[in-house]
């Protein structure tokens, strides 16, 4: 085919061309960031899904993905085998940085523990917390939050370390059982079971334990070591992206309640009142206040984690806070 001779004017707009777009930054390739939650079933951890939801990785350039685990043990060890840059824990998680586990807390997420709930069945003879002296209390594991929480309600109310049992009972469906054949008296469980049991008039909560820890750091961001070496912007932006979620959730309930509700696999009802019950622990500027740290460091050794309380500087790094919108 004959081809049209180019003309000069076509080659030095083409030249023209060519030189300003090597004065045009390309669009830099979005950070791909693993970020993983300790356990499914947290409202706090929600805000993971509804940043994606609403943007807010994006905003900051960043590509999550999103995995699940077991408990603050599994997800620790992950971050040891440099599976995952970022995850949202436990308070008394940070004492695996004492440890030798290759991650730091980077920003306190949840303060005092409205998530957890002292629960006794309907047929109980126990109405207040008055009535535990002495009792039975069912926790998850031994050494775990729900069994510190358990002697906190103790001592407070001056009973000392002894005022009460504890009893592990594992998950949800052997708590329920313990309950249900009297071998507890009451149980420490997630707040959110609390209200489904509720409705379905088989457990009442008799109260959330915020009053019982209400200087306490219940949830953490955490961060590889070697992230905050090699990437420490990215840690920066994430904050800010996930506190820009905070503020988002905060101002806009029945959003954040439909879309928690599918994530958390809870009907609208039971997420509207957990929205209601937690929505004042989260932090939202990620500062590591002093007494919730003098208190978090005391459960370390009180729940056998640690020998004796750690140095703040292996557990937290604090570049980053507070966090600025």
């Amino acid at each position: 085919m004959h081809r049209k001779p180019t003309s000069r004017r076509a080659v030095l707009a083409a030249g023209v061309a060519a030189g300003l777009s090597a004065h045009i930054p390309f669009a830099r390739a979005a950070d791909k960031l693993r970020v993983a939650k300790a356990i499914s079933s947290s409202f706090p951890f929600a805000g993971l899904e509804l940043g994606q939801q609403m943007g807010a990785w994006a905003s900051e350039n960043f590509e999550v993905e999103i995995s699940v685990f077991q408990g603050d043990g599994r997800m620790q060890q992950a971050f040891a085998a440099n599976a995952i840059d970022f995850g949202l824990g436990s308070g008394p998680g940070m004492g695996y940085a004492s440890k030798g586990v290759p991650a730091r807390g980077v920003a306190a997420l949840a303060l005092e523990p409205r998530n957890m709930a002292l629960v006794v069945t309907n047929n109980t003879g126990v109405k207040s917390i008055d009535d535990l002296k002495g009792k039975r209390i069912g926790v998850t594991t031994a050494g775990s939050l729900t069994d510190w929480l358990a002697i906190q309600v103790a001592m407070q109310k001056g009973w000392g370390p002894k005022g009460v049992t504890t009893v592990p009972v594992g998950g949800f469906d052997t708590s329920r059982a313990a309950l249900k054949t009297k071998q507890i008296d009451a149980l420490v469980f997630a707040a959110a079971s609390g209200y489904v049991a509720e409705e379905a008039k088989e457990w009442r909560v008799l109260q959330t334990m915020g009053d019982v820890a209400p200087d306490f750091i219940t949830h953490v961001l955490f961060a590889t070591d070697k992230l905050l070496k090699t990437n420490p912007d990215a840690a920066g932006r994430f904050l800010k992206a996930w506190f820009e979620t905070i503020d988002w959730m905060k101002a806009n309930k029945q959003k954040t309640v439909e879309i928690s509700a599918k994530v958390l696999n809870l009907e609208p009802s039971v997420m509207s009142r957990t929205f209601d019950a937690e929505i004042g622990m989260f932090s939202t500027d990620g500062v590591f206040l002093p007494k919730p740290m003098a208190v978090l460091k005391k459960s370390f050794v009180d729940m056998q984690i640690l020998d004796s309380e750690p140095n703040e500087a292996v557990l937290i790094d604090t570049r980053f806070l507070p966090v600025k919108r």
